[in-house]
């Protein structure tokens, strides 16, 4: 019983330093480990080494978890448990074992103390390069970071969206929705000399997975409603070649328009951004291929798109042809709210990287917006030239410019031409906007980028703060039930881009509600005890049916701060040029 242990307990420290030698590249703990094994097997006096066999493990993706596949023997040193008289001349020895343990650490420091190159190890003597079984047992690295050509592997880990990799000879075909990858060889690379047709003359799915290609996974409702693809490696037969329409050298993302798309928030949020975050270090050299494909969508956003893409998007549906690609991406990658994480961008870009790509799409329209005004300004320039000399100061403060964004309808600021007057009586120069599902996106950047501070009730036009400059101010107003969504989606975002955020939470008399329930009514007084029935709660009665009338003296101490903070802002330069 005690040799059984023994074989258990050592059978247990080989797992443990095999795993230490695939996984953790730590020289000095691969050292430690091979050095206690060593002294394990010298003290137990039970135990000798017969023989050692290696297999190769590999690695299959599926359902969003990894499933490791081993030979439990392979990974093991084959140990023989024996007795007293066991051949003594096959013992190993302290002396002996020690020398190999100084040995094994001698090559595997080899490279730190003789100043080799970093990337130079053992792995890289027996032809493992920089991509292949390093950087594939990275436990930092994502899924799919590195797959091998042939191969579609798919990361099904987080909750917001899947997100499929196929690399090789990548096919549309649009009629059955779905997405081939054609391959004679295995993925290892060796030639497969088995028959690419099944019994009944079929083509061989090697791997068949299904993906719908939006970013709110976890909305079953919403997610019914996005187009499902095929994704399918086939091994392909000679005979029964598939052509190609239009051979693509650069790689494709797929993706999906629908669900939500109308609302702008959700059209920024779960499209534009993730398609940031999936494309932007492809450089431009990709192709975009769109499920649910929308003309006006494609207008509405081109000019971003063109600095995504050097290519014309191709609507999936609509376009018959078998578009071929080297590599595909299917799905697309969504951090959190209205957000850039760079700790998993290339280059750590940001969200301001982000807003720098909507200054580059919107400032060519908005140059021809300043142009027409000025023209319209000309027919003005007599009676400014009439003015006396002395009005014309180059050296004039300038005032802060103050954009209140007004809905119609729910979550209305019922006061809102009383907040127009307190806003210019503090000292703003005022714009009321009132922007549409049509109003041209060029026109609302300029208004807002323009601007020094914004309110707006929260709602899906608040996305909008992604117009307005690092450092600028954002008020919201915050209803009643609204506080966690106001924040997260909006809030806390906003002070990400680097903005001043201001959260303006109403009180029960300021919001219509309070005419129509019992002023102790949990609907005024504990909102959070609604929210807990339901969304369908939350969204008829303090979204649908609650309008807000803002108490000017209280809402007004907010405003004078942002004006002091916007005013000192604007006019530093004046203070400068003064001294």
């Amino acid at each position: 019983q005690r040799t059984r242990t023994r074989h258990t307990q050592t059978t247990h420290l080989s797992k443990t330093l095999s795993l230490s030698l695939n996984i953790k590249y730590n020289s000095v703990s691969v050292c430690v480990s091979i050095f206690i094994v060593h002294i394990h097997l010298s003290l137990s006096g039970l135990l000798h080494v017969e023989e050692m066999v290696h297999y190769q493990r590999y690695h299959q993706f599926k359902k969003g978890e990894e499933a490791v596949v081993e030979d439990e023997e392979s990974h093991t040193l084959g140990l023989v448990c024996g007795n007293s008289g066991y051949n003594k001349r096959t013992r190993p020895k302290l002396l002996s074992l020690l020398f190999l343990s100084l040995l094994s650490c001698g090559l595997i420091l080899a490279p730190q103390l003789f100043n080799f190159p970093s990337n130079f190890s053992l792995l890289s003597s027996f032809g493992v390069e920089d991509g292949g079984l390093a950087s594939e047992m990275d436990v930092n690295a994502p899924l799919c970071s590195s797959i091998s050509n042939g191969t579609i592997c798919c990361d099904r880990s987080s909750i917001r969206s899947d997100i499929c990799i196929m690399k090789g000879d990548v096919r549309t075909n649009s009629a059955s929705s779905s997405i081939y990858l054609y391959s004679s060889n295995n993925t290892n690379g060796f030639i497969d000399y088995v028959s690419g047709l099944t019994q009944d003359g079929e083509e061989e799915e090697l791997q068949h997975e299904k993906i719908r290609p939006y970013t709110r996974k976890w909305e079953t409702s919403v997610m019914d409603t996005i187009d499902e693809l095929n994704l399918i490696s086939k091994r392909e037969n000679s005979v029964n070649r598939h052509g190609c329409d239009v051979q693509h050298d650069v790689p494709a993302v797929f993706f999906s328009t629908g669900g939500y798309t109308g609302n702008v928030y959700h059209e920024f949020n779960d499209g534009i951004l993730p398609l940031y975050i999936t494309s932007q270090h492809l450089n431009k050299k990709v192709v975009f291929v769109i499920l649910e494909y929308h003309d006006w969508w494609i207008t509405k956003y081109g000019n971003i798109l063109s600095l995504l893409s050097d290519y014309p998007p191709i609507d999936f549906s609509g376009d018959k042809r078998t578009h071929c690609f080297p590599e595909a991406i299917v799905g697309l990658k969504i951090h959190d709210e209205l957000t850039v994480d760079s700790s998993l961008m290339e280059g750590n870009k940001t969200i301001r990287d982000f807003r720098d790509i909507l200054d580059r799409a919107y400032w060519p329209r908005i140059r021809g917006l300043i142009q027409d005004e000025e023209q319209e300004a000309h027919l003005n320039l007599t009676d400014k030239l009439s003015l006396p000399p002395s009005s014309k100061n180059s050296m004039e403060l300038k005032k802060p410019k103050l954009v209140i964004l007004s809905r119609n309808g729910s979550r209305a600021i019922t006061n809102e031409d009383s907040l127009v007057k307190m806003g210019e009586e503090i000292g703003f120069q005022v714009e009321v906007l009132r922007p549409n599902r049509a109003t041209e996106l060029a026109k609302i950047y300029w208004a807002l980028n323009s601007s020094d501070v914004m309110i707006g009730v929260h709602g899906a036009a608040m996305t909008h703060f992604l117009f307005l400059k690092p450092g600028s101010v954002f008020i919201q107003v915050i209803p009643l039930g609204t506080e966690w969504a106001a924040e997260t989606y909006y809030g806390e975002p906003a002070m990400k881009l680097g903005l001043r955020y201001i959260g303006y939470k109403i009180l029960p008399r300021e919001s219509s509600l309070y005419d129509d329930y019992d002023k102790n009514d949990p609907v005024l007084v504990d909102p959070t005890s609604v929210a807990k029935k339901g969304w369908e709660f939350t969204k008829k009665i303090y979204l649908g049916h609650q309008n807000v009338r803002l108490n000017l003296g209280r809402f007004r101490k907010r405003l004078v701060r942002a004006y002091d903070y916007s005013f000192a802002k604007k006019n530093r330069h004046f203070h400068l040029q003064s001294q």
